[in-house]
Formats: structure tokens, C-alpha cells, sequence
């Protein structure tokens, strides 16, 4: 990822609608669809980027390590108070195999860091527990491509099949899978044609657009989703959450 889009993000997570509307998400389908007791479970955020989620959504359902490949955001978790943090790549985590409840991974494996979301599966399917979970969110549709995919070095982008077929190549059984970000997934697309015909010499993160204006409206409207996406699913979305299950 561009290292600007790490400053970007960490200026933006904690009131941005995206991020706040995604969390409302993930919180549903953790409560829904991946925690079945109350007991505190060990959590792996693989990519946790710059902390935002394994020191509040993730926190709260246990003790959360985070692995990232960049110290730039290493350095904001950090920040945040983290400390269970560890300097790594998905693909080649230094981590105890059978030591995690959960393995977590928010728009990570699309990355051009990641040689192979198949390796990186693996090393999830290996650090998890026997019938430990695993919850991904990733982008949706290669045509969906924009200006933001050029700022964070985007190689690949997931359909429910691909997604669904990486995880069961990886001894994963899965339990759910939702598209998300639907409501506003016209905007969206009507955004992308226009990135493609107002080209522009500098690539611009979809972060950096300002939309205070209107951050409280489009929180709700992404905030709405959330007991569809966890219930029974959206057929079309920008973004795509998959739950698995590891085979015993």
C-alpha cells in the first residue's frame, strides 16, 4: 500500500462513514455468525493495518494480536495503545500453529504485498485452532477498478465464487457469505466510469474525497445493511464478507 494511505487512513477511521458503516457490519456478523459463546477467544487481525479494528470492534470479543507487513502501520497501532503486534506478511506468519480462535482479515489479501491469497489462507487455515473461524471482507469486481485500487496497490478484486472456492482449496468449510455496501453500490459504479473518463495525472484515494457534508447519511445508509449482510446476504455489493469455518 502507498504509505500515504496509511497517514490518510489514521486521520479518517474513527469518523469516516465508510469505516464506521463497515463496523456495524463486522459487528453484526461477528455476533451473528462467528462468536457462539461468551467466552473470551484469542484473535489474530491479520493486516490490521493502522489498529482501528482489534483496539475497538475486535477487542471487544477477546485478546487481539495484529500482524503487519509495514512499520509505517505498525506505528499507528501503536498509537492506538496496541501491543500485541508483530511485523510479518500473511503468507509467512511467525506464529504458533492451533493458537488462534478466530482469524480476522479486512481488505487485505487483494493487496500486491500478498504473492498469493491461496499461501496466506493457508497460513490462516494453519495458525486457527481445529473448527477455529475465519472472517475476511474484501473489494468486489475486477471491472470495478478505480483511481483508489492504483493508491493501494489492488491485484485482485473477489466475486462470492472466488472467494467461496479460495477458502474450501484451503480446508476451510464455508458458513457465509454476503456482499455488502449494496445501497450505495450505483454511486459507486457511476464514480468508477467517471475516474476513467476525467483521468488524472495524480491516483486519488477514495479517503480523500470530502464528503462531511453528507458523512452522517451515508453512515446510516451503509449502517442499514448490516442485518441483511449477516442474515440472509446481498446479491450484489462494493465490498464482499466471507465467514469460514476450519475442517477438523
Amino acid at each position: 500500500m502507498d504509505p500515504r494511505e496509511y497517514d490518510l487512513m489514521y486521520s479518517v477511521e474513527d469518523r469516516h462513514w465508510w469505516y464506521q458503516g463497515m463496523e456495524v457490519i463486522t459487528r453484526a456478523l461477528l455476533e451473528g455468525r462467528v462468536i457462539t459463546s461468551s467466552t473470551r477467544l484469542k484473535i489474530l487481525d491479520a493486516g490490521c493495518g493502522t489498529g482501528a479494528a482489534m483496539t475497538t470492534c475486535l477487542a471487544d470479543f477477546g485478546e487481539v494480536t495484529g500482524v503487519d507487513l509495514f512499520s509505517e502501520a505498525l506505528g499507528f497501532c501503536r498509537k492506538r495503545g496496541a501491543t500485541r503486534i508483530v511485523r510479518a506478511s500473511v503468507v509467512d506468519l511467525p506464529l504458533v500453529s492451533a493458537s488462534f480462535d478466530l482469524v480476522t482479515s479486512f481488505d487485505v489479501l487483494y493487496e500486491r504485498a500478498v504473492a498469493s491469497d491461496y499461501a496466506a489462507m493457508n497460513e490462516f487455515a494453519r495458525v486457527l485452532k481445529p473448527l477455529g473461524k475465519v472472517l475476511l471482507r474484501l473489494p468486489a469486481y475486477d471491472w470495478l477498478r478505480g483511481q483508489h485500487d492504483e493508491r493501494v496497490h489492488t491485484v485482485r478484486r473477489y466475486t462470492k465464487k472466488r472467494i467461496s472456492d479460495l477458502l474450501k482449496r484451503s480446508g476451510f468449510v464455508v458458513e457465509h457469505v454476503s456482499y455488502a455496501n449494496t445501497f450505495l453500490f450505483p454511486i459507486a459504479v457511476a464514480k468508477r466510469l467517471g475516474d476513467r473518463i476525467f483521468q488524472s495525472v495524480e491516483t486519488q484515494s477514495d479517503l480523500s474525497i470530502n464528503v462531511d457534508r453528507y458523512n452522517e447519511v451515508l453512515r446510516t445508509i451503509l449502517s442499514s445493511e448490516s442485518s441483511l449482510v449477516s442474515g440472509p446476504g446481498m446479491p450484489f455489493g462494493l465490498s464482499i464478507y466471507v465467514v469460514g469455518r476450519k475442517r477438523d
